[in-house]
């Protein structure tokens, strides 16, 4: 009898099909935050309510999709990939989308004010993070397509190579936080001390976006290694 479940062609041969749909949908989520802190910079927070909306409705989306996964995860498939790790990697990846979500619930509720000084250096921070999410859905794009064509000898060379630029980006963030921190740190006496304790927040939070991403990378580079 052929399945009538449309999530149960989305495996295909490969597991990595609803990951991809997956983080697919996380990268969209993380990708409303540039709008997002533009508009919230900008003092238009009708703007900004309309992208927390829109992250809000996909981080839920992509909550669907990993509960279907997980109900839908066959014990046996036809690569020799753990089911364990396989759940373990849909779950680093949708941590990226509820922090996503967590940032802007903050900001939004808060109307938080970014000071001056930091407004661009923490836009260049956010893309930075938002680029190592993008990074990690190329991965797992890559990944699929080198299992689809049937180049599985070289999927460890190709993703050593993949995982390296990820790594790279998740370091840029880190010295980008360093940075801010530093620049905090300075203007800590001339603001509230509540508003201080936010924007430590946001500062680590958006980290945590890039660090999650490279957790994906890292996942991925396990999976193929076996």
């Amino acid at each position: 009898m052929v399945s009538t479940n449309p999530f149960s062609a989305l495996f295909g041969r490969s597991p990595f099909q609803p990951l991809l749909a997956h983080i697919v949908k996380t990268s969209e989520c993380a990708g409303q935050l540039l709008p997002f802190f533009d508009a919230a910079l900008g003092g238009d927070w009708d703007e900004a309510k309309k992208h927390r909306e829109a992250i809000t409705r996909l981080e839920h989306e992509a909550d669907e999709l990993k509960t279907q996964l997980r109900l839908n995860l066959p014990n046996t498939m036809f690569l020799p990939v753990s089911r364990s790790d396989l759940l373990e990697l849909i779950s680093v990846q949708d941590k990226i989308a509820n922090k996503a979500r967590d940032i802007t619930g903050i900001m939004l509720g808060r109307n938080m004010i970014i000071p001056e000084p930091l407004a661009e250096p923490m836009r260049d921070y956010l893309r930075t993070a938002v680029e190592t999410v993008d990074q990690a859905r190329k991965a797992l794009e890559e990944l699929e397509d080198l299992l689809e064509s049937g180049f599985g000898r070289n999927v460890s060379d190709v993703m050593h190579e993949l995982i390296k630029e990820l790594h790279d980006l998740e370091h840029k963030a880190d010295e980008q936080q360093i940075d801010i921190r530093r620049r905090l740190f300075q203007l800590e006496a001339e603001l509230p001390p509540v508003d201080v304790i936010f924007l430590y927040k946001i500062i680590e939070w958006i980290g945590e976006l890039s660090d999650r991403a490279e957790r994906v990378g890292s996942r991925l580079q396990i999976l193929t290694a076996r």
